[in-house]
């Protein structure tokens, strides 16, 4: 199948849900489903395979199954839940089927359907309702065919999974786009912290895993590891199955809360390092731990603990914490994060001085769904080369979208081109020097730096004046034509 049958068949699947739910919440059915659905048909050809090789031998067959990635039991696929389409406690069924299928995999799936429930009255309606719901929806995804043979490329159901949730996050507005980062948006993060083999690969903010799939990609081979902490235990576990489907088995994905609880740690008191860090925080989060961080012991905010109602800076001071002695992290962060003052501006100062900030990159509006709040990607380094800081305004370059505005691949391919060569131009990109930065007493906002006034070409008063003589005239002349032709009329 291909990528665009896929899509329409679970795009028409949601037609289900329409009216009842709310697309934030029904995404969780509707991916969830596509997850068993994948895994069925992934198991049932293998072993269709199987029966072959060993001629029927079920022994045989058993022992090759149970060295599968995933073990799914005949009682626990999709084909089982459509022949029990028409009971009368279908949604029973689905969710023991979802237990099913992590307890036959707990090393790998362990929890992932944890916080879904196909049996719930206060979501899915009451009884009668419900069955029929769920029935179209088992309906909808039998005209699929995912076994791995059967579909266009390797990576077509991880693709068709990204679409579903941007479409999610479109159609759903804020609430869906607090998990998600859009495909250009995380492509460029990723070009610009260039991960590499045997490179670990960190997002404490990770929502469906976008941002860690992209980057993942930019390495070019298997050899790598990423990590990922989310506090939404329903986007956790969407993150968790987008890791599967996009062949990346060994992502270390941790739920719960990043600032309050990390979870990636070497000990009790110091957390893990990481050589790439990439993330999209939810912007100026307020309660988030201000006053149970104050004496945190993991020693994060050495710069200041930021003010109790914006967590921006709490994030990025996680994150360079997090971060090893040569590595690498690119943050996006609402444009407040370059000129705001009290501890905000202590803590922007303390980074500079530093030398940890690399690059500000303001990037085009409303590139987000569900916010029009300008945004900027702030890159930082240890163990810099040089005291500089480039500032880029890609602010005016990008494809203007009906809902949303995207940025173009060249769009892209100048932004990352321009931060490797660390060059001025003219309009567009500026390197500032620590005394620069200090003259303008750390204020990062970039028209600072990057000049993009436009000159408005001189007005030549003589001209214009010859002009509006000549529209006179030729008005003077068109009057009088007309008004010949009105007196041949007899008007």
């Amino acid at each position: 199948m291909t990528k665009e049958q896929i899509n329409n068949i679970v795009w028409k699947a949601c037609d289900t849900f329409r009216g009842t739910l709310d697309s934030s919440e029904y995404k969780d059915y509707i991916l969830t489903m596509l997850f068993v659905k994948y895994l069925s048909d992934f198991y049932k050809e293998k072993k269709e395979e199987l029966f072959k090789k060993y001629n029927g031998n079920e022994k045989r067959i058993k022992r090759a199954l149970e060295k599968e990635k995933f073990v799914i039991s005949e009682d626990a696929t999709f084909d089982y839940l459509l022949r029990h389409k028409e009971a009368p406690n279908l949604g029973e069924i689905i969710n023991k089927v979802l237990m099913k299928i992590e307890d036959d995999n707990k090393e790998k799936l362990e929890g992932i359907f944890r916080n879904i429930d196909f049996n719930s009255e206060a979501k899915l309606g009451q009884t009668k309702e419900r069955n029929a719901l769920l029935r179209h929806l088992l309906e909808d995804f039998s005209e699929l065919d995912l076994r791995p043979s059967k579909l266009e490329s390797r990576d077509v159901i991880g693709d068709v999974y990204e679409y579903l949730i941007s479409r999610f996050a479109s159609d759903a507005g804020k609430k869906g786009g607090e998990f998600f980062t859009p495909s250009e948006v995380s492509t460029l993060l990723a070009k610009l912290v260039e991960p590499k083999e045997r490179d670990r690969i960190y997002d404490p903010t990770c929502g469906s895993g976008s941002l860690l799939i992209k980057a993942a990609k930019e390495v070019g081979s298997d050899n790598f590891r990423v990590y990922g902490q989310e506090k939404n235990g329903q986007t956790y576990a969407l993150c968790r199955m987008n890791m599967f489907l996009h062949q990346i088995d060994d992502a270390d994905i941790k739920w719960g809360d990043t600032l309050r609880n990390p979870k990636h740690l070497i000990d009790s008191t110091h957390l893990m390092k990481f050589d790439k860090v990439v993330a999209n925080p939810p912007f100026s989060l307020d309660k988030w731990g201000y006053e149970e961080l104050k004496d945190d012991k993991f020693n994060r905010f050495i710069y200041g603990l930021p003010p109790k109602s914006k967590a921006d800076y709490a994030f990025v001071e996680h994150m360079l914490a997090s971060l090893n002695e040569d590595g690498t992290m690119a943050v996006v962060l609402p444009h407040g994060v370059l000129f705001r003052g009290s501890s905000e501006g202590k803590i922007r100062k303390g980074i500079i001085e530093d030398n940890l900030l690399d690059a500000v990159i303001g990037l085009p509006p409303n590139l987000f769904y569900g916010t029009s709040i300008p945004t900027v990607i702030m890159v930082f380094k240890k163990n810099k080369k040089d005291k500089n800081i480039l500032f880029i305004d890609a602010s005016r370059e990008y494809e203007k979208g009906k809902n949303q505005n995207k940025l173009r691949d060249e769009d892209i391919e100048k932004i990352v081109k321009t931060y490797k060569e660390r060059k001025t131009i003219d309009k567009y990109s500026y390197l500032a020097t620590l005394e620069e930065i200090k003259e303008n007493d750390y204020n990062l906002n970039i028209p600072r730096y990057v000049d993009t006034f436009e000159e408005e070409e001189e007005i030549d008063i003589n001209e214009v004046k010859a002009n509006i003589q000549k529209i006179e005239n030729e008005l003077k002349e068109v009057k009088e034509k007309m008004n010949k032709y009105l007196e041949e009329l007899g008007l």
